[in-house]
């Protein structure tokens, strides 16, 4: 018999992989966590009845989201990743020398645990001596932090569930009081393709245009993912991430990466035409 896990991209798109076999099922006081074996994708984690990450593309996500805003600032000290609970984030970061700090927020322990038990090879550096973890809605523990920060990269969930309040306005603006005078935000910003995860992209756009004096959407092509066209936010105080973009200074660091090069970087964020005008009508109206 024939085991394959399904998930829905809209009413009328699946996403179907084979499974060889569930390595683990449980419900934990947030959500339904799942992690399964494939032969295309390797193990996956699944929340909620959505994929998280595969082994086999996660390091797009994660080269993409980490790399872009480390190449731009030059000087992270203190970095702050909400959610990120299989440590994907926290495994990227931790191959840069100069920072010394990453505070690592996630509210369902019970992800973590999974992760480090069943993905290790994304969960390998959460141990590292720089990284603090903080079990609790990522939401609160931004909102007492104020000039803290150099860099927030938020790896949340979709916007539903446990991740909702990441998405707000109130969010965006206590990731702008917790950054210091040349921080930067990153974020996970949907995908623009499907018109749900269209909405839910503009909607973020939107919050994030009227928090930051400088906001940039860039992109990245994820298999997994809805549509396999994925867009990330990159806000700033200071910096531009293409004009800021020292690409020569990342190179001389010899970081070991599968898919982020400041080549691409600078390619990402030429987007294409539908999406420039999906974005351009919260800029323009917003």
């Amino acid at each position: 018999m024939e085991l394959w896990f399904s998930e829905p991209h809209t009413p009328n798109v699946k996403l179907s992989i084979r499974v060889d076999r569930q390595l683990y099922s449980g419900q934990s006081e947030f959500q339904r966590i799942d992690v399964f074996e494939s032969p295309e994708f390797g193990r996956f984690l699944v929340l909620d009845g959505y994929i998280m990450l595969t082994e086999k593309d996660e390091f797009i996500y994660h080269e993409m989201i980490t790399h872009v805003p480390m190449a731009v600032h030059p000087h992270v000290e203190k970095a702050l990743v909400i959610g990120a609970g299989d440590g994907g984030v926290v495994r990227e970061l931790t191959k840069y020398p100069e920072i010394k700090q990453i505070d690592m927020v996630e509210i369902d322990e019970q992800v973590v645990q999974i992760s480090r038990a069943y993905l290790p090879r994304t969960a390998c550096r959460l141990d590292d001596q720089r990284v603090s973890i903080h079990y609790e809605d990522g939401l609160k523990f931004v909102r007492s932090k104020e000039n803290e920060y150099d860099l927030i990269i938020v790896d949340s969930t979709d916007p539903f569930g446990p991740g909702e309040g990441l998405f707000t306005k109130e969010f965006y603006g206590n990731c702008y009081k917790a950054l210091r005078e040349e921080g930067i935000m990153v974020n996970q910003h949907e995908s623009p393709f499907y018109e749900e995860d269209a909405t839910a992209c503009m909607r973020a756009h939107k919050r994030i245009v009227e928090s930051f004096p400088i906001s940039r959407v860039y992109q990245a092509h994820i298999p997994t993912y809805p549509s396999g066209h994925w867009l990330f936010g990159f806000a700033s105080k200071r910096y531009h991430p293409v004009r800021d973009l020292d690409g020569e200074r990342w190179l001389a660091r010899e970081l070991d990466t599968k898919y982020y090069t400041p080549r691409l970087h600078e390619g990402a964020f030429c987007l294409p035409a539908y999406v420039e005008r999906l974005l351009r009508r919260v800029e323009v109206h917003g």
